[in-house]
Order: C-alpha cells, then sequence, then structure tokens
C-alpha cells in the first residue's frame, strides 16, 4: 500500500501505537576519550556482540576503540572507530543486568541459582544449596567461589564484572547464560 494512501490522522494514531524497537535508543554519539554510563553500555553491548576480552571500565580506551572498529567493519558500517546512530542501532543492547547481592528476589535470581549449580561441578565447586529466587547466604558463597574461579573480586554481589565472567564454552558469559531478557534500563 502507498504511504499517501493513508490519511495523516490515521498514521499517527496507528502506527503511535507501534514503536520502533532500537536496542539502545536516543544514545549521543561517544568516541575514544569519552568516559561515563554511556561508555559503559556500549562495552556491555560490544561483549555481547559477542567480544568477551572487552572489559566495562566507563572509560572509551583503545581497546574499546579497536572492538568498535572491528565491530563497524563487520557490520558494513563506515569503519572510525565513533559509535553514532548507526552503530547504536547495529549494536545488541548495552543496558545492564541487575545488580544481585545478599536479599535479591525473583526469576532472575532462580536463573543464576540454576547457572551456578550446573556448573559448580568441577568448576567452582559451590552450589547455591538450591534453586527457590532467594539470594540467601549459599547463593552468596556460590558466587564468592565463581568469582575467584572467574578471576574478578570475589565480594558475594554480582555486577557488571561478574556478568562479564566468561564460561569457557560456546562465547557464553555469565549475563548471557543466565538470560539477557533479565537486561535493566
Amino acid at each position: 500500500m502507498r504511504n499517501n494512501l493513508i490519511p495523516n490522522h490515521l498514521k499517527r494514531t496507528f502506527f503511535s501505537n507501534f514503536p520502533l524497537l532500537v536496542p539502545n535508543p536516543g544514545q549521543p554519539t561517544v568516541k575514544p576519550g569519552d568516559t561515563g554510563v554511556v561508555v559503559r553500555r556500549l562495552q556491555r553491548a560490544l561483549r555481547r556482540t559477542p567480544n568477551l576480552g572487552i572489559t566495562v571500565s566507563g572509560a572509551f580506551d583503545a581497546q574499546t576503540e579497536t572492538a568498535v572498529k572491528e565491530f563497524q567493519q563487520g557490520a558494513g558500517l563506515t569503519v572510525d572507530g565513533i559509535v553514532g546512530p548507526l552503530t547504536w542501532n547495529a549494536l545488541p543492547d548495552g543496558g545492564p543486568m541487575p545488580v544481585l547481592q545478599l536479599g535479591s528476589s525473583g526469576d532472575v535470581v532462580r536463573s543464576l541459582q540454576t547457572v551456578l549449580t550446573n556448573g559448580a561441578a568441577g568448576q567452582w565447586n559451590t552450589s547455591p544449596q538450591g534453586i527457590d529466587g532467594d539470594f540467601g547466604p549459599n547463593t552468596e558463597a556460590s558466587v564468592k567461589a565463581f568469582q575467584t574461579w572467574g578471576g574478578v573480586t570475589a565480594d558475594g554481589i554480582v555486577g557488571d564484572q561478574t556478568w562479564s565472567v566468561s564460561l569457557h564454552a560456546a562465547s557464553r558469559t555469565l549475563e548471557t547464560a543466565v538470560g539477557l531478557n533479565f537486561v535493566i534500563d
């Protein structure tokens, strides 16, 4: 159907109910040298391409610039190392995963406990002692063992650094194994 056959008042009413789903809406252009939460979002998005070598630091450093250029090359975009609207739209969602700690609960904790239970044997050797969706002392102990195994600070809190730990299988990280459907904005 040709666009001019739909009256403007119907276009606004009908099409406004179906917004375009853009993974990183409204993000500003970022470039080498920039810092902050927007760069952290970029780094998480790059890590989910998957580029497991990306560290979520909030600093647009040489490592991030190289990863951006490699992504742009692979996506058929202009390779300039600058992340503008076209690059943002091509990247996966870079929103953060929730921070989980003692007292957290819900489906994301249940999924975390499942991953920790399934990988504990022969890996970090401490399971959460059940899958109940409540982040209690046993889940905290399992997270600390996982963090030690993964080479990150063992504080029992599941944040960006813990979510990015590689599971050494099929380019998966803890966040992709638990489920990116839990990304928050």
